[in-house]
């Protein structure tokens, strides 16, 4: 017989829908498949995702209280894009802290996995770094490179150590009428289990589909935490930051996903929002030191059309002028420049109020600076403005001081001694990215610039 998740926890009586749903939970995680498919759950820390996770995690412990041997492992996958909400940040790096001790003091199989977007793919190596302009409605290259596809390649990673995998998502139908549809055109009549149309040999379950919102904000503020973190916390986020009820999706598995336009806890830097309601909610409600990320938000979304800001070709070398002669191509380096010293500046002063808060990496500097290098730009480094707003060097030298008197002494001409760190700075940074390819057209461009500027 089952026993009623209600008597494992002593909580207040739950409503049989949703004992159903953990009843249900818990009969998918015994079904006998070929290759016990571990369950994957993104969890961005948002109410469904945690709705998801506290059901399922219910589920197990139902199952572990009526004697079952748990061996079907769940991964509980966030992914971070480096630009997330500093609020949420600090919320969700609580909270995965927290589920990763209580699952291992419960002997539960639940492991918590962070994924990051590749480091030529992060926000600002994208923005600052290859110049891309800020995204909006139109152009929207954060979702696919900071979202997708690192949850995407961790799914991967895993289809191909196990065969198969189970992926949980937290979708409703009552999130939106495009939402709903879209669940109803996958899944199949009479089974749980749907194929996943991004990954091979995945598959999605939606178990918490027909929860209403008033049903999942009850669940967060009835049911205690399984993992005993304080859902209260969570909801006076939400209240703090009223907004669009809409969360950013971690695991992508159709189209409607693909836009985080709406997103109430989304990128503190989203600029395809035309106003960013959750942030300046929390502004509001007294975290005002956030107002300069705010500010410094809105001014890339003003600044992202102008066209002195812009160059007349994209990265590819095509041409992108429009009929009225208005430049739409990437980024110029001096305006890249300026985003750069305005970011490090804003971190700075906000290091003042949160000592902990980086808005831009050490490993992303190193990035910028190689991307830097491949587009030509050697006379103004990510050092130099650095060092322009921190008044001392950050630690990204190209050649040793061994190498460089060794040049100094081998070099009677300044242009070839400025040459040779140039190209030792290409190969070094190359190196940093782990990503060889395209160094000797790198080499050989740089080679036949220095060639025509000198034979002028």
């Amino acid at each position: 017989m089952r026993i009623e998740t209600k008597n494992v926890y002593r909580i207040m009586k739950i409503p049989s829908n949703i004992q159903d749903i953990i009843n249900e939970l818990a009969d998918q995680y015994l079904e006998n498949d070929r290759y016990n498919r571990p369950w994957i759950i993104g969890f961005s820390g948002g109410k469904d995702s945690t709705v998801l996770l506290t059901l399922t995690w219910l589920a197990m412990k139902q199952l572990q209280a009526e004697g079952h041997t748990l061996t079907r492992h769940v991964y509980v996958v966030n992914n971070d894009t480096l630009v997330e909400n500093p609020v949420i940040e600090e919320y969700v790096t609580g909270v995965l802290n927290t589920i990763q001790q209580a699952a291992k003091q419960q002997e539960l199989p639940i492991t918590v996995k962070m994924t990051t977007p590749q480091l030529e793919d992060t926000f600002w190596s994208c923005v600052i770094g290859k110049g891309y302009p800020v995204p909006n409605n139109t152009f929207r290259f954060c979702t696919e490179k900071m979202k997708i596809k690192p949850t995407s390649t961790f799914i991967t990673t895993q289809v191909a150590a196990d065969g198969e995998a189970i992926v949980l998502v937290g979708t409703r139908y009552d999130e939106s009428q495009r939402r709903s549809m879209s669940i109803k055109r996958h899944e199949i009549k009479g089974h749980r289990l749907s194929k996943h149309p991004l990954n091979a040999n995945t598959f999605t379950y939606a178990p918490i589909k027909s929860l209403m919102t008033e049903e999942v904000w009850w669940i967060i503020n009835a049911i205690p935490s399984p993992w005993g973190f304080d859902n209260k916390i969570l909801f006076n986020i939400y209240k703090d930051a009223s907004a669009d009820d809409y969360e950013c999706p971690t695991v992508v598995t159709d189209d409607s996903h693909k836009s985080c336009g709406q997103s109430r806890f989304g990128c503190w830097i989203c600029t395809v929002v035309k106003d960013d309601k959750s942030m300046n909610q929390l502004i509001k409600n007294g975290i005002s030191w956030m107002q300069p990320l705010l500010d410094f938000r809105n001014r890339l979304a003003e600044n992202r059309n102008k066209s002195e800001n812009r160059c007349s070709t994209r990265r590819n070398g095509q041409l992108a002028v429009d009929e009225n002669g208005h430049n739409m191509g990437n980024y110029t380096m001096e305006y890249r420049i300026q985003i750069l010293r305005e970011l490090l500046q804003i971190q700075k002063d906000t290091q003042q109020y949160r000592s902990s808060i980086d808005l831009i990496t050490s490993q992303e500097l190193v990035a910028i600076q190689v991307i830097w290098y491949r587009d030509g730009n050697f006379t103004t480094t990510v050092n130099d403005v650095y060092n322009e707003v921190y008044g001392y060097d950050m630690p990204n030298d190209n050649i040793t001081l061994q190498e460089r008197i060794l040049l100094e002494k081998a070099c009677s001409d300044s242009n070839h001694y400025r040459l040779i760190q140039e190209l030792l700075a290409l190969q070094k940074n190359k190196v940093l990215l782990m990503k060889k390819q395209g160094l000797q057209n790198d080499l050989e461009e740089r080679i036949n610039d220095f060639v025509k500027s000198t034979s002028k």
